[in-house]
This record gives C-alpha cells, sequence and structure tokens, in this order.
C-alpha cells in the first residue's frame, strides 16, 4: 500500500476534495483544449488527443510516486534538461517557420526541452532546500536558477526564461530564504545583466518589433504589417464567439498561432465568454488547492524534509501552471507584448502537455503526504 496508518475522516474528506478540485480543473482545460483544437486545426485533433491522454497518464504517475522519490530522480532530470538545452544549440530547429531555434528533433519524437526544464528547475530546487537547508544553499539555489534560465535565454526564448526566474525565485520565498537576500539577488543579477542587453536585441531584432507592434496595438495604430497583428485577429475572434459563441463549425477568423499560442481565441470564437470564464475558474482551483497545500503543510507544525521538499514544489508546480496562463491570457488581450508561451492543458503542443501534466502530478503528490503527515498527527487531526 502507498500509505499506512489510518486517517481520520474529517482529514480524508479534505484531501479527497483537494483532489477533486484539480483533477475537475485540469479536466476543464484538457476539455476545452480539445474544443479549441476542433474550431482552429481539426485535422489535429487525433493528436492533440493523445498529447493530452499521454498528460493525464503523468499526472496519474506521478501522484502515486511519494515526494522523497521526486527527490531522489530530481537532479538527474535537472541534468538531462540542461544537456537537452545545451544540444538545442548545435542541433537545434524553429518552430512555425522560425529560424529561432528551440526544438530537438529525433524522427517521430519532436519536443521542446525548455518545457522539460520548467518543471525539473522546480523538482530540483525543492529537492536541494530538503536535503540541504535553505539558507545553507541560497547561492547554490541561485547558480541553478541561473544556469537554466541562461540557456534558456540563449536560444532565445525570453518568455519562457522569464517565466523560469519567477519559478525559482517564488520557491525561494516559499522556501524560507529572507526577502532581503532574494531582493540583493534580484537588483545583482539585473545590473550584470545590463551590459548585455543591448547586444542580445541587437542579435534577436524580432524581441524589439513584437514590443513596439505591441505598443501600436496599444496606441490603436495600424498592426496589418506587425506583430499587433496577431493579437488583433484574436480579438475579433472574441468579440465573434459573443456570450455562447458560434461552435466548432463556425467560421474562425485568420488568425495565426490558433492552436497554440492564441488557442483561447479559438476557444472564446467556438464557447464565448462561458468557456473562457469556464477556463479562468479552472486556473483558479488550481491556485486554490496548490495554496491549500502549502496552508496544510505549515499548520501541521512539524518540520519533515521530505514534507517540506513537497510543500515547496507544489508552490513551484502551481506558479507554473497558473503563472504561464496568466501570460498567455494577457497577450491574447493585448495587455502584454507576444510572448510564444502556450495556454498549459489548452494549448496544441506535446512538450507542454507532458511537462503540465507532470506538474499537476507535483501538486497531487504533495496533498498525497499532507495526508500521511495529517493521519500521524493526532493533535493537527484535532486542531481540524
Amino acid at each position: 500500500m502507498l500509505y499506512e496508518g489510518t486517517l481520520k475522516p474529517a482529514l480524508t474528506l479534505k484531501s479527497r476534495q483537494y483532489h477533486q478540485l484539480l483533477w475537475l480543473s485540469q479536466g476543464i482545460l484538457a476539455v476545452l483544449g480539445l474544443v479549441g483544437v476542433a474550431t482552429a486545426m481539426p485535422g489535429e485533433l487525433i493528436g492533440h488527443g493523445m498529447q493530452t491522454t499521454i498528460a493525464f497518464v503523468a499526472t496519474w504517475l506521478f501522484a502515486l510516486m511519494r515526494p522523497k522519490g521526486v527527490i531522489r530522480i530530481a537532479p538527474f532530470m535537472w541534468v538531462i534538461s540542461l544537456v537537452l538545452l545545451v544540444m538545442v544549440m548545435v542541433m537545434g530547429e524553429g518552430g512555425n517557420a522560425s529560424d529561432v531555434k528551440r526544438w530537438l528533433d529525433f524522427g517521430p519524437i519532436r519536443f521542446q526541452p525548455s518545457e522539460l526544464a520548467k518543471l525539473t528547475l522546480i523538482m530540483q530546487l525543492g529537492s536541494a532546500f530538503a536535503r540541504k537547508g535553505v539558507n545553507a544553499k541560497l547561492w547554490q539555489s541561485s547558480l541553478m536558477i541561473m544556469a537554466t534560465v541562461g540557456l534558456v535565454i540563449i536560444e532565445p526564448d525570453l518568455g519562457t526564461s522569464v517565466l523560469i526566474f519567477a519559478s525559482g525565485i517564488l520557491m525561494m520565498f516559499a522556501a524560507g530564504v529572507r526577502f532581503t537576500s532574494i531582493s540583493a539577488l534580484i537588483l545583482s543579477l539585473f545590473l550584470l545583466a545590463l551590459p548585455f542587453a543591448s547586444s542580445y536585441l541587437e542579435r534577436n531584432p524580432y524581441i524589439v518589433e513584437r514590443f513596439f507592434g505591441h505598443v501600436n496595438t496599444v496606441k490603436g495604430q495600424d498592426t496589418s504589417q506587425d506583430s499587433g497583428y496577431q493579437v488583433k485577429q484574436a480579438r475579433k475572434a472574441m468579440e465573434r464567439g459573443g456570450l455562447w459563441g458560434q461552435g466548432v463549425d463556425g467560421r474562425l477568423p485568420r488568425l495565426p498561432a490558433k492552436d497554440t499560442d492564441m488557442i483561447i481565441a479559438s476557444v472564446a470564437f467556438a464557447t464565448g465568454f462561458l468557456g473562457v470564464a469556464m477556463i479562468i475558474l479552472a486556473y483558479w482551483l488550481v491556485a486554490y488547492v496548490g495554496l491549500g497545500a502549502s496552508e496544510m503543510v505549515v499548520s501541521a507544525g512539524t518540520f519533515r524534509p521530505h514534507l517540506h521538499a513537497a510543500s515547496i514544489m507544489a508552490t513551484g508546480a502551481m506558479f507554473m501552471i497558473v503563472g504561464q496562463a496568466f501570460v498567455n491570457l494577457c497577450v491574447a488581450i493585448g495587455i502584454f507584448p507576444v510572448t510564444g508561451v502556450p495556454l498549459p492543458m489548452v494549448s496544441n503542443g506535446g512538450s507542454s502537455q507532458l511537462a503540465m501534466g507532470i506538474a499537476f502530478g507535483l501538486i497531487h503528490s504533495a496533498l498525497r503526504e499532507v495526508r500521511l503527515a495529517e493521519g500521524s498527527n493526532p493533535e493537527h487531526a484535532a486542531a481540524l
């Protein structure tokens, strides 16, 4: 059996409710992702369905894994992700007819290593904090974050690198690192990166083009020849969706990346405001459950390294899902410049689907570990 001992009914009910809400949120996102792909690219529906199924299997497998097991495999998975990021520089390919190298292609297998790097860094930081402590390994953890972010920036993939950096900083805070230490780290990295910013933007002019395309969109200027066109078309699709949507057979306006980065527009066109509201509700449930799991760990009042790691990884996985969703949705409605960040568990793409499926599994794993701790702590059970 996975867990020993008998849990009190109240504890079992609370944990089961969190598990059920998390499965519900993932199911909502998966179903609406299938609707979006069926609307935007019907020919990709079967492939996307298989990717979604694999993601759910990954969620189930990692949900059954104890945090101790995740701690053991985290360093190996993180190193593998770094090796794959280095391989991208040598033999990587562009996606969507782009010259930017972000993909590795091995015959029938084609994936994006940066999606794996997001996930493995979360696992590795949780493992490092659990095994070595927090403040004693502050700089080692900082180097892990910088190594991962640096390799992703070189691809270049600025949007993903910012999300990875933000996830690492949030996990430091969740692990108990002092705010002053985190602030000093951020300021130091900013000052170190400043001299290289100009040359980086010169070598990657698409970043500046996307920024000014966003500015033109905000000003209401003509966007037919720049990246603002993508946001303009996404808005048009969402407006045509109305309250109830046009259905999957409706005539979707011309829209770049309509099954990947801008899939929210396809979902809105097919299901209307109701579908968008369901997606937002699903991500809110993920945030609610992720933060709830961390709160349950804190209220236990007993420090256990593997339980501490489970809490940190659940917080990081939650932010990986919700933070990326926030960026994607803000891009679609024109608040942020185009970043190329997919919508978690909704966008078409095997790399993203698998990574997000494992992220959901890490939250489930943390919840199950909390259940074990609750069952072995009568005082905590009585308090709840």
